[in-house]
């Protein structure tokens, strides 16, 4: 089915989704997307803060939900180690995508490991072999693809619908998280205990790859952390783009700096 096709039926199942999603709690929006989608959901997880939450309730109740993430060869060391805590603790399997060979080694060889440092058209190429390709496969003939984005990790996520049509994907695409509060969601992680990458201790808000993510000083923007050597409004890596949402987004959701032990 075309995506000219497939957007009024779409549209038509996000209006008689949303009324059930916005008045449910986390964990019945994720029952009402496995159900609505059975066989056909997907989460996926870059190890932060609020995709921790969702593994969490994805695996601890066994929500019929594949769980996966991207591993683009460059991510913190951190990060490794969350995901094997992760993968310890629940004993469920996550899916992995990585780049592909031939493009990896083609960039590696025509310019070199940090091609990215060099221009903006350099790191976009870098972040669609490293993430937008492999996203593309891990999402091909799903229906739904579950985040963890929250309302208010920035100005431009407040003007997004918890509930969208993924145009550029061809299917739905749902925030579970959408209206919790950052004191919501620490207090379920320490609740829960629920592993958490060490990164937002140190004041990492938005966790990538490591050669191009950096903690950010008191007052900065969220996205400061992220390739802080281009401008802002070149801050993109191609993964969460929709119809709804006119903004730059990391590819893991931030996670606010003051985070207490």
């Amino acid at each position: 089915m075309s995506v000219a096709d497939a957007a009024p039926a779409a549209h038509a199942l996000l209006d008689r989704l949303r009324p059930h999603l916005v008045a449910a709690y986390a964990l019945e929006r994720l029952r009402l997307v496995a159900d609505t989608f059975p066989g056909q959901a997907v989460f996926s997880t870059s190890f932060g803060l609020e995709d921790q939450i969702i593994s969490h309730l994805i695996f601890t109740h066994d929500l019929p939900i594949a769980v996966f993430t991207l591993d683009t060869g460059r991510n913190f060391q951190e990060t490794y180690s969350t995901w094997n805590k992760t993968l310890i603790r629940y004993q469920k399997p996550i899916a992995v995508y990585a780049p592909q060979r031939e493009d990896l080694e083609n960039l590696l060889l025509q310019k070199g490991p940090n091609s990215f440092y060099e221009s903006v058209d350099n790191r976009k190429e870098c972040c669609h072999i490293r993430k937008v390709e492999p996203l593309s496969r891990a999402l091909a003939g799903r229906g739904a693809w579950v985040t963890g984005i929250r309302a208010e990790q920035s100005q431009n996520r407040q003007t997004m619908d918890p509930l969208e049509w993924d145009a550029a994907h061809n299917l739905v695409k749902i925030h579970p998280l959408f209206d919790w509060t950052w004191e919501q969601a620490l207090a379920f992680v320490q609740r829960e205990g629920i592993p958490v990458n060490p990164l937002h201790q140190q004041g990492f808000v938005s966790i990538g790859c490591a050669p191009c993510t950096r903690a950010i000083k008191p007052g900065e923007d969220f996205r400061a952390g992220r390739w802080w050597w281009e401008d802002l409004a070149a801050k993109e890596c191609g993964l969460h783009a929709t119809t709804h949402h006119d903004g730059p987004d990391p590819v893991v959701e931030p996670v606010p700096n003051h985070m207490s032990s």
